[in-house]
């Protein structure tokens, strides 16, 4: 089905501001090097491992879950993961993550997004993550003839993707502060930005079936996002830079198997899998909850089991 880019007006939206994202399951060709990368240089705790799998997070949550595939391969012409995005509780979080990979001499992005401080690498095997914080309070955000244009409280105006100013970040820190420690409580997975076949059809399933807030829509940038509130936008993000209507990866790709939704009870689980059957989609129950393909067929676990420990 293709439908119209149009937003949601506010008053029909269904799903609740503590709606969040849970945990990324990714495909790895090495465990041992991943396990590495994720626990020495982001600061991920690792919380459990057996056999190919394992799970990472901060100390009370997991984030990410692996699950080791020796013969897998990257897959470029297909639909899945851009990037994902771990959400940091501070701006001194931020600082102290970004300034620890300039120590490490680990190649990485710094980004003023004008609405976000932050920066972009990749692990060992190619998969992209944003570190980051919002900071609404510094800009604000305007689409003129389909492009983004950012107005930034000191008087700029940019496309919103300008060097981040790291010596101003790492002004939130203090001369004795470590960089060594783990990810904090209280980071999480901020958003997801997936690689789609369609906007259309995209933007008909994450806002008009799942429930959530239009976001921004830019045509000419192919891009569109979606968010709770406010305050939380940018959860979901998808993209046809890879063209309209490329395939799904096949199985045995590196790369995310699926992401995760956290609905905040049994009743909001249930609702939002009534809508998706309603849609003629189907809708797997497992035993963590309910499995799910978006359009671009990227699989989806919808639970209410919350992502703490």
């Amino acid at each position: 089905m293709t439908t119209n880019l149009t937003p949601i007006p506010t008053s029909t939206l269904v799903l609740p501001p503590t709606t969040r994202l849970g945990r990324v399951h990714l495909t790895v060709a090495s465990l041992d090097r991943q396990i590495a990368f994720y626990t020495q240089v982001l600061g991920l705790t690792l919380h459990w491992r057996e056999d190919a799998e394992a799970a990472l997070g901060s100390a009370n949550e997991i984030l990410l879950r692996l699950t080791e595939n020796k013969t897998a391969r990257r897959v470029q012409h297909a639909t899945g993961l851009y990037h994902f995005a771990i959400l940091y509780p501070s701006r001194k979080e931020l600082a102290r993550i970004v300034a620890k990979l300039f120590a490490l001499r680990y190649p990485n992005s710094p980004t003023d997004h004008g609405f976000s401080k932050t920066t972009y690498l990749e692990d060992l095997e190619g998969n992209t993550i944003e570190l980051y914080v919002r900071s609404l309070d510094d800009a604000t955000i305007e689409l003129v003839n389909g492009q983004y244009v950012v107005h930034y409280a000191d008087g700029r105006v940019t496309d919103g993707r300008d060097p981040l100013d790291v010596e101003a970040l790492f002004a939130e820190l203090d001369d004795d502060d470590r960089l060594d420690l783990p990810l904090p409580v209280g980071a999480q997975l901020g958003h997801v930005h997936l690689y789609a076949a369609s906007l259309e059809d995209s933007l008909h399933f994450y806002a008009h079936i799942l429930g959530f807030e239009t976001g921004l829509i830019a045509p000419a940038f192919r891009m569109v996002d979606v968010g709770l509130d406010a305050q939380q936008n940018h959860v979901i993000a998808f993209n046809t830079w890879k063209g309209p209507g490329v395939p799904p990866a096949p199985p045995n790709a590196l790369g995310m198997q699926y992401y995760t939704i956290v609905l905040p009870d049994a009743l909001e689980l249930q609702r939002a899998v009534d809508r998706v059957q309603a849609a003629g989609l189907t809708a797997e129950q497992t035993e963590e909850g309910f499995v799910v393909y978006d359009p671009s067929h990227i699989k989806i676990l919808m639970t209410d089991r919350p992502p703490t420990l």
